[in-house]
């Protein structure tokens, strides 16, 4: 349980960084010489005047306050609007699902049935429709759970996939809500056995970036290779060398990805992939060149919200708020509740709303959607 639960609820990083750092009795400067981060980056920060856009330097101020990244986040967030809250009880299903008993076999189960239902959830996911894969996950798990239960012969091994792409489905929601630990349960009770199927891999390596910890996304990744991985390993893994500060192996890692992607998305998830790179190295302006670089068009929802994120940092980074404020109205277009519950994009929006002029009114109509304000 959070020490400062008063603090755990929505708002800017900044706030709930200077409560813990008080908290924790130390000043501005212990906190800089700490972290390696300039005094003027972490004043602006607890004042409302800067923002947290790089992964590496979330993970730095929670280590040097012996903190979860959550705690600094504030995820998961309190409910905003039905879909939102909707979206929050998946976690309350998955705890069931960890506590019930092995399931039964259900012999009217057809794996055809599963399969669609588990392509529908994939496609929910895809688009960023946080409302839609949540309705679906809770029955769609018990479902996979029974239907591997009662599967036998050549339908073992498929209903074995399934279920493991439900958990991963259901994983990654619960990784975007801040359930972090049961993200991890899930991740664990998807294995067959000993085996380490790669989509569970794949996920874990998400799950340890997002937890603050590159060195151990990047063993995870490792791993994975051995599994035969394909070009989003080495983009991932990408990400987890810039967070640790070597841009030299990221890139030669964003290398190894554009050479595996195959197809116009693909090419366009690379391109993606490396703004976020530059993003996370401190390069807004590449990152920014990347970011119109990227095919949108390729890109589903979820992704092409992720990437309009990138650019709208980015482009505050260099001054230019209105251009910021548009991306990240875009970006609300294209997946809302999965910007909604980015921290980034969050924090990004709390610190735009009143630098804007051509975008006020939709910037802080985002934020009170978000629960901002």
């Amino acid at each position: 349980m959070r020490e400062l639960d008063e603090e755990a609820a929505g708002g800017p990083i900044g706030a709930r960084l200077a409560a813990w750092r008080r908290r924790r009795e130390l000043t501005r400067d212990d906190l800089a010489s700490r972290t390696g981060l300039e005094l003027d980056y972490l004043v602006g920060l607890e004042t409302g005047r800067e923002w947290v856009d790089r992964r590496g330097r979330l993970a730095a101020l929670a280590t040097a306050l012996r903190l979860d990244v959550a705690d600094l986040t504030g995820q998961p967030y309190p409910p905003r609007g039905e879909e939102h809250a909707a979206v929050r009880a998946v976690a309350f299903h998955v705890r069931r699902s960890l506590v019930r008993r092995q399931a039964d076999a259900a012999p009217g189960v057809l794996l055809e049935e599963l399969v669609e239902r588990t392509r529908a959830a994939a496609r929910a996911d895809a688009a960023g429709d946080e409302h839609h894969l949540a309705l679906e996950l809770p029955d769609l798990i018990e479902t996979a759970d029974r239907a591997m239960a009662a599967a036998a012969g050549p339908g073992w091994e498929e209903a074995v996939r399934l279920r493991v792409d439900a958990h991963v489905l259901a994983a990654g929601l619960l990784r975007r809500l801040g359930y972090k630990d049961l993200a991890w349960m899930l991740l664990h009770r998807a294995r067959p056995g000993t085996r380490e199927p790669l989509p569970v891999l794949v996920e874990e390596v998400r799950l340890l970036i997002d937890l603050g910890l590159p060195e151990y996304a990047l063993a995870r990744a490792d791993r994975a290779e051995d599994a035969g991985a394909d070009w989003e390993l080495p983009a991932l893994a990408a990400v987890a060398q810039a967070m640790a500060g070597r841009r030299l192996a990221a890139e030669q890692l964003l290398a190894t990805a554009a050479e595996r992607a195959d197809g116009v998305r693909e090419a366009a998830l690379v391109i993606a992939a490396r703004a976020a790179v530059a993003a996370e190295a401190g390069d807004a302006a590449e990152a920014a060149d990347y970011a119109r670089a990227a095919d949108h068009a390729a890109l589903d929802g979820a992704h092409r919200s992720s990437l309009l994120v990138v650019a709208a940092a980015a482009e505050a980074r260099q001054n230019r708020a209105d251009e910021a404020a548009a991306r990240l109205i875009e970006a609300d277009a294209a997946a809302p509740l999965r910007l909604r519950l980015d921290p980034f994009a969050r924090d990004l929006v709390a610190a735009l709303t009143d630098r804007t002029t051509v975008q006020a009114a939709a910037l802080r109509d985002l934020a009170e959607r978000a629960g901002l304000r």
